[in-house]
């Protein structure tokens, strides 16, 4: 796709690129405008056809949270650091699942839209991007969630609760940044090896399964601190996990409860972010030049 001047010369040329690393930041740029037409897509979509419609944005995390509080509040009886059930659970799967939810539509970016890639040029990366934008809505509902949630215990049992917020809540902006960039690396990594491996789409979703229980989301970190495993400080296994410090920061910076994991930790996710980010533009950019022949 070409645009031309009046005088007949080229404003515009698209060719191949010779670097598999180069993102051109200015085209996504110039496309801003298909960027917030696929965000808007996304948002309607989704529960175009549904009755209640946003208002699931809210019913599931409830649901969930009521579920957990019954399982592992009352049947398995794992504490919470002291932090009222409801808000501690709730912390833990707003987070959970904004990543949760991009991970998971990243990674059928070529499958999903492979009759839109086939038809019109633009640059790939816009949707994934549109992806992890849109669920930002999703994500600002669930929040909102949380803060009435949190001023309700507040107000109604101040007496009996004792997580307050701190300076480690500043950080917010960053956190949400960082599972952004960690899904949308994962994500387009999945996506463009499902291309040739369809058989990678069941084994992705149920490793996510896993991933949710191996991150803090229904457990504190607390209750692994002192433990080992296989000689290994099953703190510092889980602290591997490169969600697991964005977590536990968001709900020690809101809730004031467990322990700060650690500058250097957080510096691990933030690397773990770069590095599967610079991987998947590797893999995305040699992938979209021949998918349409594969997918």
């Amino acid at each position: 796709m070409k645009k031309q001047q009046p005088e007949g010369g080229w404003t515009t040329v698209i060719k191949p690129r010779n670097s598999l690393f180069a993102v051109n930041f200015k085209e996504i740029w110039d496309y801003r405008d298909l960027w917030f037409l696929f965000v808007k897509r996304n948002i309607i979509t989704q529960y175009k056809q549904t009755i209640l419609g946003p208002v699931w944005f809210v019913i599931q995390p409830v649901m969930t949270v009521i579920m957990y509080m019954v399982v592992f509040g009352g049947i398995a009886g794992i504490p919470t650091d002291g932090v009222p059930e409801a808000l501690f659970y709730l912390a833990g799967v707003c987070m959970w699942q904004y990543f949760a939810d991009c991970l998971g539509k990243t990674a059928n970016t070529f499958v999903d839209n492979a009759g839109i890639f086939g038809k019109v040029y633009f640059p790939r990366l816009i949707i994934p991007l549109a992806n992890v934008t849109s669920n930002l809505v999703r994500f600002g509902i669930q929040l909102a969630l949380y803060v009435v949630v949190y001023i309700y215990f507040v107000l109604a049992h101040g007496d009996h609760v004792t997580c307050a917020p701190n300076l480690y809540a500043l950080l917010f902006p960053a956190l949400v940044l960082l599972l952004a960039g960690l899904a949308l690396g994962f994500g387009i990594i999945t996506s463009s090896m499902t291309t040739k491996y369809r058989d990678l789409q069941v084994l992705f979703s149920f490793i996510v399964s896993l991933w949710m229980y191996a991150t803090p989301i229904v457990y504190p970190l607390s209750q692994v601190a002192g433990r080992s495993l296989y000689g290994m400080s099953l703190k510092t296994l889980m602290c591997l996990n490169p969600v697991t410090p964005i977590i536990e920061t968001f709900k020690y910076g809101t809730l004031g409860a467990g322990e700060f994991v650690g500058w250097g930790w957080l510096g691990y996710s933030l690397g773990f972010a770069v590095v599967v980010l610079l991987v998947g533009v590797l893999i995305f950019n040699r992938v979209q030049k021949s998918f349409m022949d594969t997918v």
